[in-house]
């Protein structure tokens, strides 16, 4: 059994900036934890699944992806979850909503993979750039740094991502290209 998670990788340019951030929180406040990630918004959160099961889940996650239009995402800005995570925030768009709530669902119906938090509290779509080991006083620090800041990006998102954990950091196992985009 091993850890995996499911998420939405923006592109390079979009993953070097928050890779930047990443750096710049790790140099100055010692938080270096979302380094073990690449930057990407979670949509199921981790999980854990045998790996002779993997053959099944990636060809659902095939079919799921192969229904789903490529949809926009816009980057607008930091926010936090107080007193420990400080993220990119991620615009609530319909489209975003719709795939996640689309996705939970497939998942629990075909693979019977349960977010059991996810149920209790409203989806916060985000892109983590500080937390675990980010101490109350280095977040109350960055957090009046960065509370303020600009940082604003429109991308479109076109692939599912599964992501694996090696027992040290988050790497992508596969990825699963959605149909064109609804122009």
């Amino acid at each position: 059994m091993k850890l995996y998670f499911i998420a939405l990788l923006p592109p390079q340019k979009v993953q070097d900036y928050a890779n930047q951030i990443k750096q710049y929180f790790a140099d100055k406040y010692a938080s270096s934890h979302a380094q073990k990630s690449p930057p990407h918004i979670t949509l199921q959160p981790p999980f854990e699944w045998a790996d002779t099961d993997i053959p099944l889940l990636e060809e659902h996650l095939a079919t799921f992806a192969s229904s789903q239009h490529s949809i926009p995402i816009v980057l607008n800005g930091y926010a936090a979850f107080i007193p420990r995570v400080i993220y990119i925030d991620v615009v609530r768009s319909p489209e975003l909503l719709t795939l996640h709530l689309n996705l939970m669902s497939y998942l629990e119906t075909h693979l019977a993979i349960i977010d059991k938090v996810g149920k209790t509290r409203p989806f916060v779509p985000h892109m983590t750039v500080a937390f675990k080991d980010l101490t109350r006083q280095n977040f109350k620090a960055a957090w009046s740094e960065f509370e303020k800041s600009q940082v604003h990006f429109e991308l479109t998102v076109s692939v599912l991502t599964l992501l694996v954990h090696d027992g040290r950091r988050w790497n992508i196992k596969s990825e699963f290209p959605f149909i064109a985009s609804m122009a």
